[in-house]
């Protein structure tokens, strides 16, 4: 089955539509569209209420505490559901992101997976989609959801023509880092890596941790390796590798030399390769580390979420990855894509009272998300009469003069190449491994083409 990749122009053009809702005028219709998509909502909704007595589970990734303001407007979103249809039940399984990825696979291998939950898109769904586990949503595209996405944002769920999963969110991946800090021993955010590097030694030599990175996962490290790879080799050179099945650009190379540099330089917390991204988090949230690369879903946590402190996102701030000397990237190109989407199990009972919930669930996200929780949503909102917070209105800003978004390498690959891309990602930042292993074995594992 061939594999749709998104595009970056039409990804880019769909960041740009969101970025400059933000600076328009209010067109004369807004509030129409608002309160049409409001019946559609409701209409997909009401279509059960009354019916026979339906349980629908679904598994979420947002623990309340790491992503409470995720968490509580999924909360309230099913709460909607459930009261406009008494008859219905959902009933949820919330796990942190590595233990999601391990549960979703044990499922799928006993063909047990939940009537709803979410996956990432392109290489991820390969096994489900050719396992003929997840349904075909083009129904909900041609009906309630018919031009409520951003243009571009569910190509990268699509697989020969049918589309398998309908995104919610997209991202960027910004460095946050506590202005506090860097204020106390006089620094700026880094116009170069050799700023950063300066950085890095700074606050080494203050007893400072430099970088928080939660390497047992893998992919936060991926990031970093990433955006080094981009600087150095433009913007367009990990997609041709990827598509190309060829790791050999001596960009990657560097990109690879670059990292183990900054681990030797102690850029990065101790011990980084045996915390997860949560655990790594909750030392930039608790001010024991003054940078933190990570994607704009991070954004409610720095802006609107209720349970942290005013005082604590008031220190920070974030900045785009620095260019690298000699390089063809620039910092307009960023690492990120659309976030994860929602899917309905092709063996649930209830396939069709699944897909109306995962409607109703779209089009509710994409009305809260932004003044709820500060989260770029995948469907188009009218933000021009919003009051929202700074940051977010920044990285609104970052989308418009973005030149490229370049999708996270281990969600572009394929899962043979993907889970080779993990760990090496964390042996070449643990030093188990030297640059040019890393490119070998990442180039035979693109090359297998599994």
């Amino acid at each position: 089955m061939k594999r749709n990749v998104l595009a970056t122009s039409t990804l880019l053009a769909a960041l740009l539509l969101v970025a400059t809702a933000c600076g328009s005028t209010a067109d004369n219709n807004g509030s129409n569209n608002s309160g049409n998509q409001a019946a559609e909502a409701e209409n997909a909704a009401s279509g059960s209420a009354g019916g026979e007595k339906i349980t629908l589970k679904m598994m979420h990734l947002w623990p309340d505490g790491s992503n409470s303001a995720q968490n509580k407007m999924v909360k309230e979103i099913i709460q909607e559901y459930e009261d406009a249809n008494p008859n219905v039940t959902i009933a949820t399984e919330v796990l942190e992101n590595e233990q999601y990825k391990s549960k979703l696979k044990v499922l799928s291998a006993s063909n047990a997976l939940p009537d709803v939950g979410f996956t990432w898109a392109a290489g991820f769904m390969d096994p489900y989609v050719n396992g003929n586990m997840f349904a075909p949503m083009d129904d909900l595209l041609q009906g309630d959801l018919k031009d409520k996405f951003v243009a571009g944002t569910t190509e990268a769920y699509a697989f020969g023509g049918k589309t398998y999963a309908l995104p919610v969110e997209l991202n960027i991946v910004p460095v946050y880092y506590n202005k506090d800090i860097f204020a106390k021993y006089n620094l700026t955010p880094p116009q170069t890596l050799d700023d950063l590097k300066n950085i890095v030694k700074t606050l080494n030599d203050n007893k400072v941790t430099p970088i928080t990175l939660g390497g047992k996962d893998g992919w936060p490290a991926s990031f970093w390796y990433m955006y080094l790879a981009e600087r150095l080799g433009g913007k367009d050179m990990l997609d041709k590798a990827v598509a190309g099945k060829d790791f050999s650009d001596p960009a990657l190379l560097e990109a690879a030399k670059q990292a183990q540099e900054l681990v030797k330089m102690n850029a990065f917390v101790k011990g980084a390769n045996g915390l997860s991204n949560d655990e790594a988090k909750a030392l930039f949230m608790n001010e024991q580390a003054a940078m933190f690369a990570m994607g704009t879903w991070e954004v409610p946590n720095y802006t609107t979420a209720a349970d942290v402190p005013q005082a604590f996102k008031d220190k920070i701030g974030y900045f785009k990855f620095p260019t690298v000397a000699g390089g063809q990237g620039s910092v307009d190109d960023w690492v990120g894509g659309p976030g994860v989407g929602l899917f309905v199990s092709q063996n649930s009972k209830h396939v069709e009272e699944a897909k109306k919930f995962v409607s109703f669930f779209v089009q509710k996200w994409g009305e809260h998300s932004v003044t709820d929780a500060g989260v770029i949503p995948a469907t188009k909102v009218d933000t021009s009469t919003l009051k929202l917070p700074a940051m977010f209105t920044d990285l609104l800003n970052e989308l418009n003069k973005a030149n490229k978004v370049t999708l996270y390498l281990d969600t572009q690959m394929k899962p043979g190449a993907s889970s080779t891309h993990i760990n090496m990602v964390q042996a070449l930042f643990g030093s188990a491994v030297t640059p040019e292993e890393f490119i070998k074995k990442q180039d035979e594992a693109l090359k297998a083409d599994k």
